[in-house]
């Protein structure tokens, strides 16, 4: 069966599925998709998982301007096979947060190219959504690295001049990477709090250290 076919027929599963009240209430940073079912993502997960992996499949779909194939690539992609060469093709798809937030879940964090894949999507003038995407990635990396730690808070200082909810959601990935990483053990709790606490003020530092004292409190 070609892509097209296979497309088809999980587009044709997606359909069946498909909930306006979900829809309705979905609420992300970043642009629209061009057609929303409104999936929930546990059944799109469920139904994206069935066939197994495949690689270029996962990519074919990645294309679509379809919410329920976007996501549903980042759990026939292999992670095995995300290689550096492949970071500008992902993270040009990235829409919206919602896209970041599953790409990170099923596909980025599970990928040896993670610490590679990190450094290029936090360095400076890197997109909003890499960023955002990269940082909630080493999140739920199975041994977050303490080195981790300063570009996760440079990406929270940079970000202080951004629009508002730019600012908000990369404080929030910088939360989740930086309680996965200070809750290892006491050495890197304080260094988190100590990096955390070298912010000038702005709201999206002040949201960032706030999440982090009662996260991390001892």
């Amino acid at each position: 069966m070609d892509f097209t076919s296979r497309m088809a027929a999980l587009l044709g599963a997606f359909r069946r599925e498909r909930n306006g009240a979900v829809a309705d209430s979905m609420r992300f940073y970043g642009k629209s998709y061009g057609l929303n079912y409104g999936v929930s993502l546990p059944t799109l997960r469920s139904l994206a998982r069935a066939g197994g992996t495949d690689h270029e499949f996962a990519k074919y779909l990645y294309l679509q301007d379809v919410r329920c194939l976007r996501l549903a690539a980042f759990h026939i992609a292999d992670p095995a096979r995300l290689i550096p060469a492949e970071f500008a093709f992902w993270g040009g798809g990235l829409l919206n947060s919602e896209l970041a937030e599953e790409a990170a879940f099923a596909l980025l964090s599970r990928s040896e190219a993670l610490p590679a894949l990190f450094e290029a999507w936090t360095a400076p003038g890197a997109p909003c959504l890499e960023q955002y995407a990269a940082l909630m990635a080493a999140a739920r990396a199975p041994h977050p690295s303490p080195v981790w730690i300063v570009p996760a808070v440079e990406t929270v200082r940079r970000a202080a001049s951004d629009d508002a909810p730019a600012a908000r959601l990369l404080a929030q990935g910088a939360v989740a990477l930086l309680t996965a990483i200070g809750s290892l053990n006491d050495e890197n709790r304080l260094a988190v709090l100590r990096a955390a606490g070298s912010l000038e003020a702005s709201p999206a530092a002040e949201y960032l250290r706030g999440e982090l004292a009662w996260r991390l409190e001892a």
